[in-house]
This record gives structure tokens, C-alpha cells and sequence, in this order.
């Protein structure tokens, strides 16, 4: 799921005709121009569905779509993308499956559910997580789908809606090597930066800790944002030229600049209901590891405190209102 900078929201198949070169396993019968096999992508939320329409612009293969919402898939038709009616219909054609969904539970009921992708999995068939999930979760539902022949990857993506309708997209993967890439081609098709960071539920610790870096220097920034107001100093001032030093960050010309300053902070955007779910992750990586995180912790308290001031599903540097109501006793 996107941490970043905040953004609003958005037949017939001829899979003969339209073809790509994977790497391995998604291959037809004539080696010089192997056919991919159906993709599925389940969750066509704000980050979702330009992921989704990438792929359907650039890979050449049949796209399923899978949402509750009707929207976004009456969008994503103009491209190509097939409505699938159920995750059964979604896992009888796809081979390979993206989820983007918004948290760890939501990955957990739509992989366990009495419809579920475990029920319907097999060998030919690859998943892929594209949300922030918990680390043991992962590895867990990875190795249930394992047992059933299923290649598993955890991909979690970082940047902005811009950056997803881009396709300019960062994304950590976890899985072994050969999963990697095969793969690879294809999450190229939404992001310019693929890293992979090891075997499955690695590339979650690595997403989760970048959460765990921002959200703590966003706290940083409302920070300095308040005690300069009460110093008489202009905050815009203040944080321009933070910019030109070494405080300088995408935090700072992203949450700070674009919503702090400013003092906006969306609905359906990245909200503080999500971000306290991350920052949840980070800690709770940290006690699995036997390690304190005072900075995580205080990232946790505030964003509780701005739920708690009612601000939950707004944009999560809305924190800065707590920590601008704060007084020290």
C-alpha cells in the first residue's frame, strides 16, 4: 500500500493475437513466441487499478479483474480488463495472481475464505501480494499454498498513486530466485525499481521497516512544523529550507510540503487507520526479533492519538494536529 504523497481515486479476449516473452514456466508451444497465461488481480482500490491497467496495456495477456466495487472495473473494460464474477472463475483462468489489497486480514480472507484462493490453488498457478502484510502471516500462508504445489511472492509496493498510474512504482519482493524471475517482467510493467530482497516474507520486512522510517520522520516534521509556529518563526520558510540541507527528504517535500503546510489531509488517501496498521507490523517485527523501538512506538501513540481525535480516515500527517494540540504539563 502507498505511504506516499496523497492522490484521488479513478469483451472479448483474443489471447492468440496478443503474446509476450516471459522468462520461463507462462510459455506455449512455440518456443520463439511463448504465450502468457491469463493474469488475475484481485483489488482495484486506488493503487490497484492503475497497477491493473498497466498490465492490461503492456503485457499483451488476458486480464481478470476482481472487486467489490463496480467502478473501477466498468473503468479498467475500456482497457481489456474481464470482469470475473467470483474468485473461482478468477483462479479456473489465471495462472498467475495479484492481490492489492489493504492489509495482512483482507490477504488472509480472500486467500482462506469458503471461496478462497487456497480452496481453488494450484500447481500452475502463482500469488502474489502486492499490500503490507505481517512477516510470520506470510510465511505462514505462503508455505499452506506451497503444500499445494503454488508458487507464492510477496511483492508490497511503495510511492504514490501518480507513480502506480506512471507504472514508476518501487516494489520489495520475497520469493526465491526462480519466482523472481519470472516474475520480474511483469511487475516492470507498473514499477522501475524491483528489488529482491530474499526468500518469501523478506520483501515485507523491508516495506515495513521503509513505513517504520517515514512515519517516524513525519512525526520529526510535525514537530519541528509546531515549535517553530510557537517560536514566531514561518513555517514555510522553516521547511524550504530544511529542503536545501540535510534534513532534506520525500517526506519532507511530500507529507510536509503537500498536506502539512498547507494543513489538508484527504479522505481516500493513505489514512491513519492504515498507517497505524503498518506502524503495528513494525513492532510487531520488533518483538518477534527481541529489539525496543521507542521511535516506532511514539510514530504508534501518535497516530492512536489522532484516531482517537477523530481523524482515522483522513490522510495520516494529519498527526501533526495532535501534536500541534499538545502541551507540555
Amino acid at each position: 500500500m502507498d505511504t506516499g504523497e496523497y492522490s484521488d481515486d479513478y469483451s472479448e479476449r483474443d489471447s492468440a493475437n496478443r503474446r509476450w516473452r516471459p522468462s520461463s514456466r507462462w510459455s506455449g508451444p512455440n518456443e520463439e513466441e511463448p504465450a502468457m497465461g491469463a493474469i488475475g488481480f484481485i483489488g482495484l482500490g486506488v493503487m490497484g487499478e492503475p497497477m491493473c491497467r498497466n498490465l492490461a496495456l503492456k503485457s499483451g495477456a488476458t486480464v481478470l479483474g476482481f472487486d467489490r466495487a463496480d467502478a473501477p472495473l466498468q473503468r479498467l473494460a475500456a482497457v481489456g480488463v474481464v470482469r470475473a464474477t467470483s474468485l473461482a472463475e478468477l483462479a479456473r483462468e489465471a495462472e498467475l495472481i495479484f492481490m492489492a489489497l489493504p492489509s495482512g486480514k483482507h490477504v488472509q480472507a480472500v486467500c482462506d475464505g469458503d471461496d478462497g484462493l487456497l480452496r481453488h490453488a494450484e500447481a500452475r498457478h502463482t500469488i502474489v501480494d502486492l499490500g503490507t502484510s505481517p512477516v510470520q502471516a506470510t510465511r505462514e500462508l505462503a508455505a499452506r499454498f506451497v503444500a499445494k504445489g503454488t508458487a507464492y511472492a510477496d511483492a508490497p509496493i511503495a510511492r504514490t498513486r501518480q507513480a502506480a498510474e506512471d507504472g514508476t512504482l518501487s516494489v520489495m519482493v520475497g520469493a526465491d530466485s526462480a519466482t523472481f524471475e519470472r516474475l520480474r517482467p511483469l511487475i516492470a510493467m507498473f514499477a522501475t525499481d524491483i528489488t529482491h530482497c530474499g526468500g518469501v516474507g523478506a520483501g515485507q520486512v523491508v516495506k515495513i521497516l521503509n513505513n517504520m522510517v517515514l512515519m517516524q520522520t513525519v512525526v520529526a516534521l510535525g514537530e519541528a512544523l509546531e515549535t517553530a509556529k510557537r517560536a514566531g518563526l514561518d513555517p514555510t520558510l522553516l521547511f524550504e529550507t530544511l529542503a536545501k540541507g540535510s534534513a532534506d527528504s520525500f517526506a519532507l517535500r511530500n507529507h510536509g510540503m503537500k498536506a502539512m503546510l498547507p494543513d489538508i489531509y484527504p479522505e481516500r488517501a493513505f489514512s491513519t487507520e492504515y498507517a497505524r496498521k503498518d506502524i503495528g507490523y513494525a513492532l510487531d517485527l520488533a518483538r518477534s526479533v527481541q529489539i525496543d523501538l521507542p521511535g516506532a512506538e511514539l510514530a504508534n501513540r501518535r497516530l492512536g492519538e489522532a484516531i482517537e481525535a477523530g481523524y482515522g480516515d483522513l490522510y495520516w500527517p494529519v498527526l501533526a494536529r495532535v501534536i500541534a494540540a499538545s502541551r507540555k504539563a
